[in-house]
């Protein structure tokens, strides 16, 4: 802590608690006041005889372009000691015009902006070399355009003139005018928007039949955010719909692809059902073409009146023996000479 304390260049009292009002006299400079030109305050002071710089104004509906100013009026030497006088409220309504702010708003919205070192209040609206002196003033900051008012062309004619007098400039698309004029070009939007945060008609000034009015556009603008919100979930539903369709699609279209390759795999030209069906049919083909023999004990078939008898078989034959081959053509043509003699003597 001591050592951010001796490193940091501005005291934490600065960042931390805002700026002091005006006393009666406030230059509480030790060093003899003298009267500085622009070319020695650019050169730099001092520390203990900083130039002090005076900005005034209304600083209603404190903004930006108001910040912007007073930050070029502070920087405009290397040692700034800035004071701001604000107008009152009883000035400010008599010379301008009716004030958004108090007087005691726009005192508070001074002494918390970061570049300002000291407010004073009921500034005058016309600079006076009394009030300059007295305030020990060396420079007065504002910007260059002609400020006509209180019957004059211009009320910093005679800054000017006396070369005490330093410009800053304006920031372009902000003001107080500009801000207002935005509001009472939207104030059916505004009043709208107050009574639907809870104030009340006659706080708002609004009649009875503009109130009616206002709250049923309330309504219907609700109804529409309903519908608008139903439509974006709709939008959503359908677009969830539509994502998981296509990963349906593209799921059923794998299987599809997987189911007919074992198809074709299957009953295919050259699938294994055709193997298993041909060689069950060369099974089959064998079995028809070398049939089983009867077994031993089936009874004998009867003969048709019909047909002639066969000639009684061997009893050797049910017993699976089959007669020896002739061994020489002698003996076989022996026993076809015995089958015929037998055939005769059936006759």
């Amino acid at each position: 802590m001591e050592e951010l304390e001796h490193t940091c260049p501005h005291p934490r009292t600065t960042l931390t608690k805002p700026a002091i009002f005006a006393r009666e006299t406030s230059c509480d400079c030790r060093a003899p006041h003298e009267k500085l030109t622009i070319a020695q305050a650019r050169r730099g002071t001092p520390v203990d005889r900083p130039v002090r710089v005076y900005a005034d104004g209304i600083f209603d509906l404190f903004h930006s372009g108001h910040a912007r100013a007073l930050m070029q009026a502070k920087n405009l030497f290397p040692n700034t000691y800035l004071i701001v006088g604000v107008c009152s409220d009883e000035l400010t309504h008599k010379y301008k015009g009716f004030t958004v702010m108090t007087e005691i708003e726009r005192y508070e919205a001074l002494r918390h902006c970061r570049y300002v070192d000291e407010v004073l209040r009921d500034a005058p609206w016309t600079l006076t070399p009394e009030f300059l002196e007295k305030h020990k003033i060396d420079f007065v900051a504002h910007d260059d355009i002609p400020y006509s008012s209180a019957g004059s062309e211009d009320v910093y004619k005679h800054i000017k003139e006396a070369g005490m007098f330093v410009p800053t400039q304006r920031t372009e698309g902000i003001s107080t005018s500009e801000l207002i004029t935005r509001i009472v070009r939207d104030y059916d939007v505004y009043a709208r928007r107050n009574l639907q945060r809870g104030y009340t008609a006659k706080e708002l000034n609004v009649s009875y039949i503009n109130e009616k009015k206002y709250r049923l556009q309330n309504q219907v603008d609700r109804m529409k955010e309903k519908v608008r919100t139903v439509e974006e979930k709709s939008k959503h539903f359908v677009y969830r719909v539509e994502e998981k369709s296509h990963d349906l699609i593209q799921k059923w279209e794998e299987k599809s692809r997987e189911f007919i390759g074992n198809f074709l795999e299957l009953f295919g030209p050259d699938g294994t059902w055709k193997q298993v069906f041909q060689e069950r049919s060369g099974r089959m083909l064998s079995y028809a073409l070398s049939p089983r023999e009867s077994p031993c004990n089936s009874p004998p078939r009867e003969l048709s009146p019909l047909r002639s008898p066969s000639p009684p078989s061997h009893p050797a034959r049910w017993h699976n023996a089959r007669p020896s081959p002739p061994t020489s053509p002698k003996g076989a043509s022996a026993s076809i000479s015995s089958m015929s003699e037998g055939d005769e003597d059936e006759k």
